[in-house]
């Protein structure tokens, strides 16, 4: 018995990493996780909650978050939507401006989410190529004509940044509603929040998941100009985001000093690890995320050889030379290493 629409057996799904428990020997590099732990201020919430916030309702619009991260980002809190994840927020927007009737364009490689969710809502994908180092293919993007425009900036696999110019360029001639998707912006010196400012069709998407050691948490936000949001809102879950993670995001996006730390010895390490894996003689791309795009011709070998040895990074089988590494902790990263030169030995 066929039990699910047609559409549902034919999309292949999301494969998350396999969960690994923070008491195992496993040096987990595969998922871009922040290898620090969450602000002490965010876990201090934690160890006060009050229960009589669990026996009720969430607030609907998570205003104590919402007042925090405007404070810190200098914009209008009712100019701010949250979800469970930014998993959560592409689902909302993607159920509320496409069907089958209306496409969605993004550039590939890049996460994989905006395909899977794409499919389920029978859209027409138009999938644009997209090196793993260059420009955006604007004209491309823009004859497109999607009702939705999605780009990842940082990119991930690659790291790879979109200029603002190129951003501006797009929004100016996109017909439908363009979203950045800047889940790795805190590993990076730019943003496109200040455009949101200029495009009513514009959504900026963010997480805690990277920056802020919240990947557990499940917390992501999305900014954009109210009319946009009044849409998307009819869409959402009222409840979509619990009182326990309301209350941790906001005390964490409140601490910037720390999160500003955290970033800082990342980038450092970004670094490092780059021209450590160059000199054993990686193709290693620039980065602006908490990772790095390393081309080598053994790479599966090179990846299944770690993992024999309790070290996961992400290997693309779409890209077969490449490996995507998460920044670890600097004795992470030596391990790394090690493994790596005593392998290519």
């Amino acid at each position: 018995m066929e039990y699910f629409q047609p559409i549902v057996a034919r999309v292949p799904g999301h494969h998350p990493s396999p969960y690994v428990a923070p008491n195992t020997d496993i040096i987990k590099l595969n998922s871009n996780e922040n290898p620090y732990p969450p602000s002490s201020q965010a876990l201090k919430v934690l160890k006060t909650f009050n229960g009589e916030w669990l026996r009720r309702y969430p607030d609907p619009y998570t205003q104590e978050f919402c007042d925090a991260a405007a404070k810190v980002l200098e914009i209008p809190p009712n100019w701010i939507i949250t979800g469970n994840g930014c998993d959560d927020l592409l689902n909302i927007i993607v159920r509320a401006c496409v069907d089958r009737a209306r496409s969605v364009v993004y550039p590939t490689p890049t996460y994989g989410q905006y395909r899977i969710l794409a499919e389920l809502c029978g859209s027409q994908l138009i999938e644009i190529p997209y090196g793993i180092q260059s420009s955006l293919p604007l004209e491309e993007m823009i004859q497109a004509k999607g009702a939705l425009t999605l780009i990842a900036s940082p990119n991930s696999p690659s790291g790879h940044q979109v200029p603002l110019t190129e951003l501006r360029q797009l929004a100016d001639n996109v017909s439908g509603v363009l979203v950045v998707d800047e889940a790795y912006v805190d590993f990076t010196d730019a943003s496109a929040l200040s455009l949101v400012r200029d495009y009513e069709h514009m959504v900026i998407l963010r997480t805690l998941s990277k920056g802020y050691s919240l990947a557990g948490l499940r917390f992501g936000f999305g900014i954009a100009q109210p009319p946009l949001l009044a849409g998307l809102f009819k869409v959402k879950d009222s409840y979509g985001v619990d009182a326990i993670a309301t209350r941790v995001a906001a005390a964490a996006i409140t601490d910037q000093l720390y999160k500003d730390q955290c970033v800082s010895q990342i980038k450092r390490d970004r670094q490092r690890l780059t021209l450590a894996l160059q000199r054993l003689g990686f193709q290693v791309s620039p980065s602006h995320g908490n990772f790095v795009l390393a081309s080598h011709p053994n790479a599966r070998p090179i990846h299944d050889d770690l993992k024999s040895n309790n070290i996961w990074v992400r290997y693309y089988a779409q890209l077969s030379d490449k490996l995507r590494i998460t920044i670890g902790t600097p004795e992470q990263n030596c391990q790394l290493l090690e493994v790596v030169s005593r392998l290519l030995r």
